[in-house]
């Protein structure tokens, strides 16, 4: 059996990755899986065309499809889904769900998501910005999802899988941790700092948060 997993290359899913990383040192899961790198919005194009056969793509586009309880959470704030504030109106197009939250929320300027998005808050600072999550949290007192665990085959494998990531406690390596902090151009505490932001359960909470914007967005016919 072969399984192609769709991997979003940014530091929110770094534990996730760590995961699968451990569990490809079991010669059997390596051999049988690969895995194809790409944004929200790109992994959603390639689950469409079943280019992958699971991902985590972006929560407004994963309701085409059958998901697992596990996604890209905030706990309050998110620090990595912003709004440049008195800037020009501009969408990312790495994600449609961060998109249309912006427009859910009524902000209007340029929406910054991912590494690159961390990487001003930390040079710009926090008042600089509108933290999506914080808002959403504030206006809901519910913790925004913004990507959803979507998949087209191999379910009983990736429920196995994801059972086992969300009921084990994630230690990143530090020699990974220095990897990305360099790559990403970000220090390594900042990076844990900012991870702790993030949880990735799905819960009866989480799933009333998604309804509810689904239902907002709905409302503006899914148009950011």
């Amino acid at each position: 059996m072969q399984m192609l997993f769709g991997k979003i290359d940014y530091l929110n899913l770094l534990p996730f990755h760590i995961f699968l990383k451990s569990m490809s040192a079991q010669s059997a899961f390596k051999m049988a899986s690969a895995r194809k790198t790409g944004t929200p919005s790109k992994l959603c194009a390639d689950l469409k065309a079943r280019r992958v056969d699971a991902a985590v793509i972006s929560s407004i586009q994963a309701r085409k499809y059958r998901t697992l309880n596990m996604g890209i959470c905030a706990k309050n704030e998110v620090i990595s889904v912003l709004v440049r504030k008195n800037s020009p109106h501009k969408l990312d197009p790495a994600s449609h769900s961060s998109n249309m939250l912006a427009r859910i929320l009524g902000l209007d300027g340029e929406v910054i998501i991912g590494d690159k998005a961390l990487q001003a808050y930390l040079k710009e600072g926090k008042d600089n910005f509108y933290d999506m999550a914080e808002l959403w949290h504030k206006k809901t007192n519910l913790s925004f999802v913004f990507g959803h665990f979507a998949y087209v085959k191999n379910k009983s494998t990736y429920e196995k899988i994801i059972k086992q990531f969300l009921k084990t406690k994630i230690k990143i390596p530090r020699y990974i941790l220095n990897s990305y902090a360099k790559s990403r151009n970000i220090p390594a505490d900042d990076i844990l700092w900012y991870l702790q932001y993030l949880h990735y359960n799905i819960g009866l909470k989480e799933k009333k948060s998604l309804n509810l914007f689904i239902s907002r967005a709905r409302a503006l016919k899914f148009k950011p």
